[in-house]
C-alpha cells in the first residue's frame, strides 16, 4: 500500500465494509458469511461487527466462532451498538467507556481489532480519546449527513482520509465511509469523486433480493474503476496530509 504522496493526489483506492449488527441471526450470517468468501468486485470486505450482548442473552460461543470466520476472509472491526442490540445511539451511560470495555474484551478473544464505527454514527471527543488510547483507526466520520440525525446531532464530518486532532493534543486515523448502498448504485451514473471511496452496507441488507443485487452491480462496478484494497491495507498503509480538529468536523 502505498503512502499519501502517492495514495492521494493520484491514487484511486475503494474499499467496502460491512456492519455486522446480527451476527446470530442464521438467515442474514450466511447470507453475509457467503458474500465475504465471494468478494464482489474482488473486495475483502470488512466486518465492523457488534459484539455479543449478554442483556439480550445472545450466545458468546456461537458469536466468537463467526467472528473468527469473518476475521479469516477480511478485517474485522469494532461497530458499537451504545444502547442495545437493536438501538445503535447512545441514550444514556458513558459512550467512551462503552467503546474500551468492547475493544478489550475483543482483543482479549485475540482478536487483532484496529478498525472502529460508531453505531448511528455517533462520535463524540471522549469516545475519539479512547481510540487514540487504543490506536484504532475511525471509520465513523461520513462524506454524507444521515438524513434520520436530529440537528446538532454528535458526528463527523469528512470526505476523504486525514487525521482528527483531538483536544489533548493526540491525533486519530479518519477512513470516512463516503458511499451508501443508494450512494453506491448511483455510481453508476455519477463519477466516484474523491482520492478513496469506502462503501458501505448493512449485513441485513442482503435479505432483500433488490438490495442484495444492488450491492452486487454496484461493487462490480466500482471493483472495475477503482484499484481494490481492504480496510486493514489502507490503516496500515495512509499517511494522510490533511488534518482536521475534532471541534471543526461535527453536525
Amino acid at each position: 500500500m502505498p503512502h499519501t504522496e502517492h495514495i492521494l493526489p493520484g491514487g484511486r483506492y475503494a474499499v467496502v465494509s460491512c456492519h455486522v449488527e446480527r451476527p446470530l441471526d442464521d438467515r442474514v450470517w450466511e447470507r453475509f458469511s457467503a458474500l465475504q468468501r465471494r468478494r464482489p468486485g474482488g473486495f475483502r470486505i470488512a466486518a465492523l461487527i457488534r459484539p455479543p450482548d449478554a442483556a439480550a442473552g445472545e450466545d458468546e460461543v456461537a458469536w466468537l466462532a463467526r467472528a473468527h470466520a469473518a476475521a479469516e476472509h477480511g478485517p474485522l472491526g469494532l461497530h458499537t451498538h451504545w444502547t442495545a442490540a437493536y438501538h445503535a445511539r447512545p441514550t444514556g451511560g458513558d459512550p467512551a467507556a462503552r467503546v474500551r470495555k468492547q475493544a478489550e474484551w475483543l482483543r482479549a478473544r485475540d482478536f487483532a481489532v484496529e478498525l472502529f464505527c460508531g453505531g448511528g454514527w455517533y462520535m463524540d471527543e471522549a469516545v475519539a480519546e479512547v481510540l487514540a488510547d487504543l490506536g484504532l483507526a475511525d471509520c465513523t466520520a461520513t462524506a454524507f449527513r444521515p438524513g434520520y440525525l436530529a440537528p446538532g446531532a454528535s458526528r463527523l464530518g469528512a470526505s476523504e482520509p486525514c487525521y482528527v486532532r483531538l483536544p489533548s493534543g493526540r491525533s486519530v486515523l479518519e477512513l470516512p465511509t463516503t458511499h451508501s448502498l443508494g450512494m453506491l448504485a448511483r455510481g453508476l451514473l455519477v463519477p466516484f469523486r474523491g482520492p478513496v471511496v469506502h462503501a458501505y452496507f448493512h449485513d441485513t441488507d442482503l435479505l432483500d433480493p433488490v438490495r442484495r443485487r444492488a450491492l452486487l452491480v454496484g461493487l462490480a462496478f466500482l471493483g472495475a474503476k477503482r484499484r481494490q484494497t481492504d480496510l486493514g491495507e489502507l490503516q496500515r498503509g495512509l499517511r494522510p496530509t490533511k488534518t482536521m480538529s475534532f471541534a471543526n468536523s461535527g453536525p
